[in-house]
């Protein structure tokens, strides 16, 4: 048990410290789909071999928030952003110490704002956007409970929709840099977990650049429930930091945001092949800069199988 609290400070600790040392002016998106990029358990590769996954997140954001609290519905010309996100994904490990993941996303998205003459005008849009491709090494500890991520996102969505801003387009139209990791520990019936994910827009495109992106989860979770399904409870905190957007079509004055999540978590072994995970998300904390739509609560679902 010993053991198992010092990993816990440890991954804590690094946490911390990696968060202390992100420069200022990336932790300043109306969006805030990165998030999702963290959180499930079973995706952390434990052998060899071929993963296929299905995902889909919903976030609706309606509620308008100015700094750390709501603000009148009439301070934001943008009065609703409702997306669906429906992932298919690819993982492969080569062997023990490394592998691939491929996610190609599909976005749904309903969007509604006020128009010059004072009325509404809203639009749906339903589109791939961009796919994101890591690399994957786990031959830092013998039981892959450590790995490394890198990787790029490819700009294959759309940018320039109709009546979409930039911050809220399917796609961002710039190639960007993935750099994350996970580690995993055990102790009997327990288990934890930490994840981390930085994302950094290489070049700007039609006067648009995303901010920078950090997201990270710390999880603990139970394995000893159900033994018939192999259900496992799992609670996380997440945290993700947005930084303000730049370029001449760029809104910095109403993009970047800090948040943190209470996740309560599910994930069903229906057989040793497939996975079944969904969790909640509930935001504790929020700051945005200047008048942005959030959601009150995010959610999603996967569908694993391993080959």
């Amino acid at each position: 048990m010993r053991a198992f609290r010092n990993r816990l400070v440890l991954s804590l600790t690094t946490t911390a410290v990696v968060t202390l040392f992100i420069p200022a002016s990336t932790l300043a998106c109306a969006c805030g789909c990165n998030v999702f990029s963290v959180g499930a358990r079973w995706m952390m590769a434990t052998s060899a071999g071929l993963r296929m996954f299905m995902t889909y997140d919903y976030m609706d954001q309606y509620d308008n928030w100015y700094g750390w609290k709501g603000a009148a519905a009439n301070l934001n010309e943008d009065k609703s952003i409702r997306s669906g996100f429906y992932t298919l994904g690819l993982q492969y490990m080569a062997n023990r110490d490394w592998g691939v993941m491929v996610e190609t996303p599909v976005w749904d998205r309903y969007f509604m704002t006020t128009t010059e003459s004072g009325g509404l005008a809203s639009t749906n849009h339903i589109s791939v956007a961009d796919v994101r491709v890591l690399g994957m090494y786990t031959g830092i500890s013998e039981d892959m409970s450590t790995a490394v991520q890198f990787g790029l996102k490819l700009p294959t969505g759309p940018y320039n929709l109709s009546l979409l801003d930039r911050d809220t387009q399917i796609g961002t139209g710039t190639t960007d840099l993935l750099l994350g990791g996970y580690q995993m520990g055990q102790e009997n019936d327990w288990g934890w977990f930490a994840q981390a994910m930085w994302q950094h827009a290489f070049n700007s495109r039609d006067g648009y650049r995303p901010g920078d992106s950090f997201d990270m989860t710390l999880g603990v979770h139970y394995d000893n429930l159900l033994e018939t399904y192999k259900v496992v409870p799992i609670l996380q905190l997440i945290a993700s930091f947005r930084g303000s957007d730049s370029g001449v079509n760029a809104d910095p004055a109403s993009t970047g945001y800090e948040r943190l999540y209470v996740s309560p978590s599910v994930e069903v072994n229906v057989s040793p092949n497939i996975q079944l995970y969904g969790d909640v998300r509930i935001p504790l904390l929020t700051h945005v800069t200047g008048y942005q739509l959030v959601a009150p609560a995010l959610f999603e679902v996967t569908l694993g199988y391993q080959l």
